[in-house]
């Protein structure tokens, strides 16, 4: 068996955004408030501060092999091929170094090269180690711990510390460091019970690579059977009340920007949106029954609201870009002493419209546990947000689009798409939801978290419905 490469790809140069003024949100957070928090060792009671993992979120609280000789069945698969994404479909070309076709080609590949300008492409990756093995979803210890002495020979077992989170509802996670900082840390996430119904796990890795190649993921140290090992991201997972501070979702925008602007390799990629939300409101109909009746909508009226959102938000024009899809607070990791946030968890990254990213976003800021969509973002408050997300994303493609200046009916525009794809972003995570009603094993009030997303859908659609493009 060759031996398997690490390449560590360095973020590139970082590029300041310029800060127009912002009426909303202007209390600050105080140097180093976020970057505080406690935890308790295993077997101890004394606190120590550290910088904080970062929780499981939705989709943490939301294929075997046999090549290879190991301590655990070890082998080393090829890398996948990667996902290509582009930020406006006008204007494309092939990135060198994404030498990976795209899953879905189109008519128009043909015709889908020639543009003025690219962006800086990512460094070759390099293989993802794989293990014959399963770990129990019950007892995730023994087996993370078995898949740390393949991945960190040279760590004492007696010195390996563990730290489980038990807050996911997708997944499950462990962390198994021995510094007391938990920089070392390796994160060990078990899949949970048949979220393959939900998650394209081949293609998550996929993701993961393209967005480690392009300086915004962690690095991807093995996949197992059921999970995958990566990379601990020092920092704090936010909550909603950081991310409507205007200093960090300028950041945010940033990021979110940076993502979206991994383009094609020449080809035109279709929205995942509309073919997704099939699937799951196939998976809810065909285990629909009468105890659900009361509080969720009726298999026709489902279907009838899907057929109008697809209908009405296919007209909007939002450009299709490769999307993270989930980007709920505990997914956003904030790094004070960097001055950057990055995002986690890619289960539902892939090609999609802009506007459902930001919008979903939006829609994470009212929180997963207790939602309150009194924090739903005003309309100041997105103008501003989306100033920023313009600014960030003309000065990454600015090789052939001249200026950096966003005009009012560029963010105007950007609004209106961005509020009416979040109607679709409601509906998709309350199919989701429902599935999970239905198989997961995680103590979370899926049902509960349905009727909610399901009611802000309907109390939220005239308002949004009656919103127009600017001229």
């Amino acid at each position: 068996m060759p031996p398997v490469r690490d390449v560590t790809i360095p973020p590139g140069p970082s590029v300041p955004v310029p800060v127009p003024s912002c009426p909303a949100g202007k209390k600050e957070i105080a140097q180093g408030e976020l970057a505080r928090e406690s935890w308790t060792s295993p077997g101890s009671s004394s606190t120590t501060p550290t910088p904080s993992l970062a929780p499981p979120t939705r989709a943490s609280v939301r294929s075997s092999g046999s090549e290879g000789v190991g301590l655990l069945g070890m082998a080393v698969r090829p890398s996948p091929p990667l996902p290509g994404s582009l930020f406006y479909l006008k204007r494309q070309r092939s990135c060198p170094q994404c030498t990976w076709g795209m899953e879905e080609k189109t008519a128009a590949q043909s015709g889908a090269s020639g543009a003025s300008w690219e962006l800086p492409g990512p460094r070759r990756i390099s293989a993802v180690q794989y293990f014959n093995t399963a770990v129990d979803q019950n007892h995730i210890l023994p087996g993370a711990l078995r898949l740390i002495q393949e991945l960190r020979p040279h760590w004492k077992p007696e010195q390996v510390k563990t730290k489980r989170f038990t807050d996911g509802i997708t997944n499950k996670l462990v962390a198994c460091f021995v510094e007391d900082d938990m920089r070392d840390a390796v994160l060990v996430r078990v899949y949970g019970e048949r979220t393959e119904l939900l998650v394209d796990r081949e293609n998550e890795v996929r993701n993961f690579q393209l967005l480690r190649a392009h300086g915004c993921a962690p690095k991807l140290y093995c996949t197992f059977q059921n999970g995958l090992c990566y990379e601990f991201l020092p920092g704090m997972a936010l909550d909603p009340e950081h991310i409507l501070e205007p200093r960090l979702f300028r950041l945010i925008a940033w990021e979110m920007a940076k993502i979206h602007a991994i383009h094609a390799n020449g080809c035109l990629p279709k929205p995942g949106l509309w073919s997704k939300m099939y699937r799951y409101f196939t998976l809810v109909k065909d285990s629909f029954n009468s105890s659900l009746s009361q509080s969720i909508p009726s298999v026709e009226v489902l279907e009838q609201e899907m057929a109008w959102l697809k209908e009405h938000l296919s007209q909007l024009d939002s450009p299709i870009v490769f999307c993270h899809n989930d980007l709920l607070c505990k997914n956003i990791i904030y790094n004070e002493k960097k001055g950057h946030v990055r995002f986690i968890d890619y289960e539902y990254a892939g090609y999609n419209y802009q506007a459902f990213d930001i919008g979903n976003h939006f829609n994470e800021f009212a929180g997963v546990n207790e939602v309150d969509y009194s924090l739903y973002p005003s309309r100041e408050t997105q103008l501003c947000w989306l100033n920023y997300y313009l600014q960030a994303h003309k000065q990454l493609c600015k090789e052939g689009w001249g200026g950096t200046a966003v005009t009012p009916r560029e963010v105007e525009k950007l609004y209106v798409q961005v509020n009416k794809f979040a109607l679709a972003s409601h509906f998709f995570w309350a199919f989701w939801a429902l599935i999970q009603n239905q198989f997961s094993t995680i103590d979370f009030d899926f049902l509960r978290y349905a009727v909610i997303r399901f009611n802000q859908y309907f109390k939220v659609k005239p308002q949004v419905s009656a919103l127009e493009m600017p001229k």
